[in-house]
């Protein structure tokens, strides 16, 4: 099963209607995110919680890493330069933090609120390798700015 970002658009602007709580609205995005595809098998967000340092927030599958600073790791990478990571090969990637061994590919977008300010990264791991494209990045990216873009 391959999510269908326009009607998951569709239910998380039901489902958010009027929230403004940044940590609901991840809790609720992430479910909704973790069980819309089979290759997302780690999905969460690691919130921006004191300066150049990130703490795990919501999220769904295996333990994660509690705190993950900005020079390293995709997370760090996604935060440090405000570019989404779209990584093929995990092994491959320099300074990569191995929170779980069966993670192959991961997808790791920043998290802007409407102010341009960085809350958050959302992290999509798979244990399936070169699981995620550019369409991911692009349908990903305007989910977040729609949930997101409002507080």
């Amino acid at each position: 099963m391959r999510v269908d970002y326009d009607s998951l658009s569709k239910t998380l602007a039901a489902l958010t209607e009027g929230e403004s709580d940044a940590v609901a609205l991840m809790a609720t995005m992430v479910c909704e995110l973790h069980h819309a595809d089979d290759r997302f098998d780690w999905t969460g967000f690691y919130r921006v919680t004191a300066p150049e340092m990130l703490k795990i927030g919501p999220y769904q599958g295996g333990h994660g890493c509690l705190t993950i600073p900005f020079s390293r790791g995709v997370c760090g990478a996604a935060a440090r330069t405000g570019e989404v990571q779209l990584v093929e090969d995990v092994d491959a990637f320099p300074g990569h933090i191995a929170c779980a061994s069966s993670t192959r590919s991961e997808i790791v977008l920043p998290v802007w609120r409407g102010d341009g300010t960085l809350i958050a990264v959302l992290d999509i791991d798979s244990d399936q390798p070169a699981a995620f494209s550019q369409r991911d990045a692009e349908g990903l990216a305007g989910l977040l700015k729609q949930v997101f873009g409002k507080l």
